[in-house]
């Protein structure tokens, strides 16, 4: 009975709008019907970013291909480094450029605090160049490609020449042996720079303590890759740490060692002692006018918020904390940085910690974007063309 009733509503035309789809409706503004074509279905725009899996959905260039990157310039740079054979504790940060990629598709569009949307600034091409190619069987080549992948994506000619004829950049780790190739190449570019190293460890350990003096390879590691380039010149005296609470091997000789290195020292119960407003003054009064490179290890924040690294170390602050102290770095001549130790495999189903250390990233190029820098290049252009 039921089914013929509905048959002859269905026959005689009574609602028949129901059975329709989509339905008619007479509000209509803002709405755009549904095409029953595919003429109007637009799958261009984008789409040569699709299936490359880039940080925050930045154009890729190949910064390694002559002919790729002198005709496609940039300003700022995105660099993966997958190596993790130099670590202490847990390994996996091999992953961690393509974990953190994947936690930045949500990036863009207008910082609710800034109101800025860095990927479209006033002046800076940002890129994602992919990563180094590494090999995970000796650390030295390893170490050596990498060194080689920063001189060459740091020497191309800068799409902005006005501000700067030397690119930026942002390195994806990787373990923390990976800032050592950064700082390297931006001696090369900007000279000596003081490093505000966020971090649960000191990592500037002599290689015969953490090394066990097995051997000069052994010696570099995630834990002395700072002793080191204090020992090459690469870095000045007015470097600090911040976020500090892993124990030491050797109280009185490893701080010792520390301050010959050039490091200065928050630790992360500070910020429960000066707030926040204290620790970003801290770290600018430490720095100075000084060029500056910033390597953030995701240990620094608390295993709660960020649990896939090598060497968690309970008792560190949270990802809102540490946002909030990189944004008040404002206005510091920033002339590259890096996210480390990041091993996805650790991480939990909601993805905390690549969503953090992605934020993280967005965080250091707006302060790259900030400041426009001039290199050594830059400054001896400018001197030559002032010369009479």
């Amino acid at each position: 009975m039921k089914s013929t009733l509905i048959l002859s509503l269905i026959m005689s035309g009574g609602g028949v709008a129901g059975w329709e789809f989509p339905p008619k409706t007479d509000y209509t503004p803002h709405q755009h019907p549904m095409s029953d074509g595919e003429e109007d279905v637009d799958i261009i725009t984008g789409s040569q970013f699709r299936g490359l899996t880039t940080f925050g959905n930045l154009p890729y260039v190949n910064c390694f291909i002559d002919a790729e990157a002198e005709t496609k310039p940039y300003d700022i740079a995105i660099l993966g480094a997958p190596f993790d054979t130099s670590v202490t504790g847990r390994p996996g940060a091999r992953f961690g450029p393509h974990g953190i990629r994947v936690g930045s598709q949500r990036l863009g569009g207008v910082d609710i605090f800034s109101g800025e949307d860095i990927f479209h600034n006033d002046w800076a091409t940002i890129v994602d160049c992919g990563d180094a190619t590494l090999t995970w069987l000796d650390n030295n080549v390893a170490l050596r490609q990498l060194d080689k992948a920063h001189k060459v994506a740091s020497s191309r000619r800068a799409s902005n020449t006005t501000v700067s004829h030397t690119p930026r950049i942002l390195t994806l780790g990787g373990d923390h042996t990976t800032t050592l190739s950064a700082l390297r190449s931006t001696f090369e570019r900007w000279g000596a720079v003081s490093v505000i190293h966020f971090d649960s460890h000191i990592d500037t350990w002599r290689p015969d303590v953490l090394g066990g003096g097995i051997s000069d390879y052994a010696g570099v590691n995630h834990g002395t890759f700072l002793h080191i380039a204090h020992e090459e010149g690469l870095i000045r005296n007015t470097s600090i740490h911040a976020g500090i609470r892993a124990p030491l091997l050797h109280l009185k000789g490893d701080l010792k060692n520390d301050k010959k290195c050039g490091f200065d020292i928050v630790t992360a119960r500070d910020l429960d002692k000066v707030g926040l407003d204290g620790i970003i003054g801290a770290i600018k009064k430490r720095v100075g006018d000084s060029m500056v490179y910033i390597s953030v290890d995701i240990d620094v924040l608390d295993p709660a918020f960020a649990p896939a690294t090598g060497t968690s170390e309970p008792g560190g602050w949270s990802t809102r904390e540490l946002l909030t102290i990189i944004d008040g770095l404002r206005g510091l001549k920033v002339i590259g940085a890096d996210i480390v130790e990041v091993a996805p495999v650790y991480d939990n189903p909601g993805e905390t910690t690549i969503l953090a250390a992605a934020q993280v990233g967005l965080s250091l190029l707006t302060l790259m974007v900030d400041v426009p820098v001039k290199s050594i290049a830059d400054r001896q252009m400018e001197k030559k063309l002032s010369s009479p």
